[in-house]
């Protein structure tokens, strides 16, 4: 019998939230009455979660592990789980349990509807600081008003997405990925299931504010190219403005008994210039880096072994 459903479960030191998130998983899937897999990628751990998974395995066959050579970061694992599941429609869920499996069925009925992306959409976010549910609501309004394709604000990477789909998102080799962002570059019916975000059941987050503050740069510049254009737009006013001071300064010092004095405004102006032409360096040198690494082609995740999987898997 073919798997209906392929769960696909990125891990990064989660020894503290393993068990519990199997329960609910297994709890949920099995109230669907069809086959499935739950499929943990293991981003090069260093608890004892690849230990926790690997029990797992031996007493449910339905659970599968991917190790990785080491951390290769949430996106890279999210998509190796797209690569290697083998379901109808795959769901991508992570361990800490904020994003419900509850909510699976109801995606399961919306696929089953023929949409082929169900996306969960956050209603509201428990447990979270006013800072974080501040700025992820800046970072996904500011990013839909960068980009010309539509992706949906307030969703994560929680979602159910059709076998076709998966295929061709398996397909897109680029290495700085936001998965959510590409879900959307690939099209098809999607549609939206409104659900309220629970607190961490265990454990620290995984995306302190400096990782969250990459992954915001990878969206950014992988699927809009508006900062490039700002960064000109800027360069060319301020040329512009240099230039009409340094006629207005000659001007004075030719044809006027005034001299041109103010060190200090002069030092100031040379200071925002400098400022802001290091800023659009700034931004270049962000694409550059990105097309740096899609040139060197390496892989976007090194598998160190499988557990759970058959000989010709």
């Amino acid at each position: 019998m073919s798997i209906r459903y392929s769960v696909v479960v990125p891990v990064y030191n989660e020894e503290a939230v393993v068990k519990e998130c199997y329960v609910r998983l297994t709890a949920v899937m099995e109230s669907m009455q069809e086959p499935y897999e739950l499929l943990f990628i293991n981003d090069g751990s260093r608890d004892k979660t690849e230990e926790m998974i690997d029990c797992l395995v031996e007493q449910d066959k339905r659970v599968r592990l991917v190790t990785f050579s080491r951390n290769f970061g949430h996106q890279a694992a999210i998509s190796a789980g797209i690569d290697l599941s083998c379901g109808q429609a795959v769901i991508l869920i992570d361990a800490d349990l904020q994003d419900p499996p509850e909510v699976i069925p109801k995606m399961a009925e919306k696929w089953k509807e023929g949409y082929d992306v169900v996306y969960g959409k956050r209603e509201k976010r428990k447990g979270e600081s006013l800072f974080k549910r501040v700025t992820a609501k800046v970072f996904y309004r500011f990013l839909a008003s960068q980009t010309d394709m539509d992706i949906p604000v307030d969703t994560g990477d929680f979602r159910l997405i059709d076998r076709k789909v998966c295929d061709v998102l398996s397909g897109l080799t680029e290495k700085n990925r936001y998965v959510r962002g590409l879900v959307s570059f690939a099209g098809f019916r999607q549609i939206g299931v409104s659900y309220v975000r629970d607190e961490r059941f265990a454990g620290e987050t995984k995306y302190p504010f400096r990782k969250m503050l990459n992954f915001a740069m990878d969206a950014t510049t992988s699927f809009s190219k508006k900062p490039l254009k700002i960064a000109g737009y800027m360069g060319t006013v301020l040329s512009i403005a240099s230039f009409v001071y340094l006629f207005v300064a000659l001007y004075q010092k030719l044809f006027t008994d005034r001299t041109v004095s103010g060190w200090a405004s002069i030092v100031s102006i040379m200071l925002l210039f400098n400022g802001v032409t290091l800023m659009i360096l700034g931004i270049m040198g962000e694409y550059i880096g990105r097309i740096y690494d899609e040139v060197k082609n390496r892989p976007l995740y090194i598998i160190k072994e499988k557990n759970g999987f058959s000989e010709e898997e």
